[in-house]
């Protein structure tokens, strides 16, 4: 089964309304595993639908080699980023991670994202799952073993 880390800090309403739509979308052929950068972030994340879940930088740091592919904001591979709620030990670690990542191009701050437009949240986590759903795919076809001749 593939395991989501679904990464937000502050409000935790991205984090919110990814982990919701994802788990509306597989329901619970995927575990989804939240990690906020405060409680409020994590417990609004849980509330949407996760299976397990931590808060704070060492929970995200430990956890960010375990997992199958994480979803967030762009903000979570930038030092410093949600006001300074992501520290540089998060973004390494979410940077560095083998994992397969679906960042969201959500930014504050003064940072602009060069040929990307900008595009509503509920657009933005349908292309998500859309994403989510051709790795799935690709995974069980290679999984699909030739019948012997």
């Amino acid at each position: 089964m593939m395991k989501i880390a679904v990464i937000d800090g502050q409000g935790g309403g991205i984090g919110k309304v990814l982990t919701a739509k994802i788990r509306k979308e597989f329901g619970d052929n995927v575990e989804i595993l939240v990690y906020g950068t405060n409680s409020t972030a994590t417990a609004l994340m849980f509330k949407a639908g996760a299976n397990d879940g931590a808060t704070g930088e060492h929970a995200i740091v430990q956890n960010m080699e375990n997992v199958d592919l994480i979803v967030g904001s762009l903000g979570i591979v930038i030092a410093n980023a949600m006001l300074g709620e992501v520290t540089p030990r998060i973004a390494e670690a979410v940077a560095s991670s083998p994992a397969p990542k679906f960042l969201l191009p959500l930014i504050r701050g003064n940072l602009s994202i060069v040929g990307s437009k900008p595009e509503p949240l509920p657009h933005l986590v349908a292309e998500t799952v859309i994403q989510i759903q051709k790795m799935l795919k690709k995974g069980e076809e290679q999984c699909v073993k030739p019948t012997p001749i």
